[in-house]
């Protein structure tokens, strides 16, 4: 797969860490073979370097002026009162509590 399509591909996305979108420069081919594409992409800005493994990329094709991915919100980090909600909660669960899971995901099967 070449740098153009690469570039394509992560365009929209951008740095976790700093927010600097990538560019072909930061993304760097480790490995490729039929359906494996692995690559290392590294912000130009502050440095933070992420690896990304493409699975089943023979015949992947990228449309012109179209985005690959649907950007999405990413929800809040858990946080401490999140995990003292959830005590909470689970605390005042009925001690049969398991009669709501249904069978199928007690025993599941091997």
């Amino acid at each position: 797969m070449d740098k153009s399509k690469l570039k394509q591909l992560f365009s929209g996305l951008c740095c976790s860490v700093c927010k600097h979108d990538f560019d072909e420069n930061a993304i760097f081919i480790k490995r490729q073979e039929k359906d494996l594409l692995v690559l290392k992409i590294i912000c130009p800005k502050c440095g933070k370097s992420f690896g990304v493994a493409l699975l089943g990329t023979s015949g992947f094709e990228i449309k012109e002026g179209e985005s690959p991915f649907e950007i999405q919100e990413t929800p809040l980090p858990i946080n401490y009162d999140d995990v003292i909600e959830a005590h909470k909660f689970i605390d005042k669960l009925e001690k049969d509590w398991t009669k709501y899971i249904p069978d199928e995901l007690k025993n599941p099967k091997k």
